[in-house]
């Protein structure tokens, strides 16, 4: 007679505590493999073999790690810029991520953000520290109404609808570029469609970015991009970083006042480089007071999400194990 588990569920990182809402999940016959390191090269080849299904969250995982995956029968993931997806397709290993977690906290996080700059509170709070005479006499301007304002919000999926629903009561005009929405979703959802990015960034106020990082995203406000945006706009970033991976071409656009803001929730390197506009942001520069926020990548969070997202993925693993369906199903999208 052997207490051996069923099965074996690897996972990589980013447990708060023992894996014990995972076990919860999982059940008594799986056996957890906790490897807690977001360093691919420590996970030991044996460890790999023995999987039947594989949870990655800040880890990579690259051709060299999944080639050992051999009993394997799928890898759940929070998001997939990290993942090899092509090797795990040759591999014919199917990967899922995790999308049903946190959308009211990035929806609430990038609301944050919009009204903030679009009220220029954090410059107010900057600037008031130095003021000598008078108060209320030193308003910021242009300072424009809600209703007179356009957001342009590029994406209009899960998160990007939460915050175009965020958005109507304040009065904005809403804007949305999402070419993988069917037709009549703008109807269903409440914003007016753009066809072309070009029309969203001519005529929006402030920009949400709420796309994944794709060949065909990756650079999307770069220096022709920035260059596209109606002067004064605000960008608001709660996807990906490689949104806006050119820190140069955003610096100019923020120096030369064609970009009146950015908040940033994330960034290609974290924590930050070095870099002009990141050293301007942390000396807080007068020339940048109020107009740069930068957060670590955290919008997704809050203590409900944290359990959320970890349970979900979990029940994505059980499906997988006792069904042979995996939910939420990626394929390549390089």
């Amino acid at each position: 007679m052997t207490d051996r588990k069923k099965y074996a569920v690897g996972i990589t990182d980013h447990m708060i505590g023992a894996p014990d809402l995972e076990a919860d999940v999982l059940g008594d016959d799986v056996e957890i493999d906790f490897f807690a390191s977001t360093d691919e090269a420590s996970f030991a080849p044996d460890r790999l073999a023995r999987l039947d299904a594989l949870m990655v969250w800040g880890a990579p995982l690259g051709q060299k790690s999944i080639a050992h995956l051999t009993r394997c029968r799928g890898v759940v993931g929070v998001g997939y810029e990290k993942i090899d997806l092509a090797a795990l397709g040759s591999a014919g290993i199917p990967f899922a991520n995790n999308p049903d977690y946190g959308t009211e906290e990035v929806a609430d996080h990038a609301l944050a953000m919009i009204l903030s700059l679009h009220r220029r509170l954090w410059e107010h709070d900057a600037r008031a520290r130095g003021y000598t005479s008078g108060w209320q006499v030193h308003s910021l301007k242009p300072l424009s109404r809600s209703n007179k304002a356009t957001v342009g919000v590029v994406g209009v999926g899960r998160i990007g609808t939460a915050v175009v629903n965020r958005l109507k009561p304040f009065g904005f005009r809403i804007l949305g570029y999402d070419p993988g929405q069917p037709p009549g979703h703008e109807k269903a959802v409440g914003y007016e469609r753009t066809d072309r990015l070009e029309e969203l960034f001519a005529q929006s106020d402030v920009i949400s970015l709420h796309c994944p990082v794709n060949g065909e995203t990756r650079g999307t406000l770069d220096a022709d991009g920035l260059a596209r945006l109606k002067p004064g706009a605000i960008v608001v970033n709660t996807a990906r970083g490689e949104l806006i991976e050119d820190l140069d071409a955003l610096e100019a656009a923020l120096r030369s006042g064609h970009l009146a803001a950015a908040a940033i929730d994330t960034l290609v390197k974290e924590p930050p480089g070095e870099h002009p506009l990141l050293t301007a942001w942390r000396n807080r520069e007068d020339w940048l007071a109020g107009r740069l926020v930068i957060t670590p990548p955290n919008a997704f969070y809050s203590d409900h999400a944290a359990v959320e997202m970890r349970r979900n993925a979990a029940k994505t693993v059980r499906l997988l194990l006792d069904e042979g369906k995996l939910r939420n199903q990626v394929t390549d999208r390089s």
